[in-house]
């Protein structure tokens, strides 16, 4: 793939060596411990050294209008923490026995809707955001025994773009570059896979639309619904989130796919559908959302003042 046959640079050289070192050291070190060190990680990135600080705390306040600036502030530092977490558990996942895997979960919710979706043979298509730890709940459906790929962006450091590949098929994971997505995705859900797309950000080659997310019009991929209806594929939506224990729950439930006959609405209908999942299951775990990103930055030419991007 041409993506990953670009001629490295000395600073994606230097930005390789030192990932793969730092990973390396972690993984000597217990699970919880790891973590650990990514939430302090993610302190230091909003505190001091404010990493899209600004963009988070706009983005939160716009979210949770009712809060406080102490609240919004607090909100902030524990999303800057989870997200700590989450980047050094998935960079250590690697290596990981599956039995070491399904440990790390306590509670599953709703498995029985992946079960009955894939027992109809047509593949299913997994609807999931940045909330909680993604690459982990990707893990955990490969665990189990059901053949899954997860459509990814490309990476601007081609080491590590081969690097992060390589570590997702080291734990059952296929990869579907977003940009081959529309050709490879229909071929692999004939083959009976499960594929995974987040629903949260632009995608290259899958077409979005706009729909409100926290009452602001956020442009999100339509991707999903329409694989799911042009091939009658079933559709989930599914989360994985930390518990205070520290280890995750895996939640699942089923998306409506309803067709009525006028394929664009029916299709803003599903996006619609599973952006107000994602959203109800925000509002229950703030802290684990990925506020860092510009969720708004793409909006229409129309959208009103008190409705842009905060």
């Amino acid at each position: 793939m041409a993506e990953s046959l670009r001629t490295p640079t000395l600073s994606h050289r230097f930005e390789y060596a030192a990932t793969r070192a730092a990973v390396g050291a972690l993984r000597l070190a217990p699970w919880r411990a790891a973590s650990t060190v990514g939430a302090f990680l993610g302190r230091l990135a909003n505190r001091p050294f404010g990493i899209r600080s600004g963009v988070t705390q706009r983005q939160i306040a716009a979210a949770f209008p009712d809060l406080s600036h102490e609240a919004v502030a607090d909100l902030a530092e524990r999303s800057y923490e989870s997200l700590g977490r989450t980047f050094i558990e998935a960079a250590v996942l690697p290596g990981a026995s599956r039995a070491e895997i399904l440990a790390r979960f306590e509670n599953v919710v709703g498995w029985e809707h992946l079960e009955a979706a894939q027992a109809k043979g047509k593949g299913v298509i997994i609807v999931t955001g940045h909330l909680g730890n993604w690459e982990l709940g990707g893990s955990y459906v490969g665990a189990r025994g059901i053949p899954f790929d997860a459509v990814t962006r490309g990476m601007a450091n081609p080491l590590m773009e081969e690097y992060v590949r390589s570590t997702r098929r080291d734990i059952g994971m296929g990869v579907i570059h977003d940009a081959d997505a529309v050709r490879q995705t229909p071929r692999a859900l004939r083959d009976g896979r499960v594929i995974a797309m987040l629903s949260d950000h632009d995608a290259l080659g899958l077409a979005s639309t706009f729909v409100p997310f926290f009452g602001r019009p956020a442009k999100t991929p339509r991707g999903p619904a329409v694989f799911a209806l042009r091939l009658g594929v079933p559709l989930v939506f599914v989360v994985s989130v930390r518990e205070p224990s520290g280890r995750y729950a895996l939640l699942i439930e089923p998306v409506a796919v309803v067709e009525t006959g006028d394929r664009e609405a029916d299709v803003d209908a599903i996006v619609l559908s599973y952006t107000q999942t994602l959203e109800r299951y925000i509002k229950r775990y703030p802290e684990q959302y990925f506020w860092q990103h510009r969720r708004w930055r793409r909006q229409p030419a129309d959208t009103p003042e008190h409705l842009r991007e905060p």
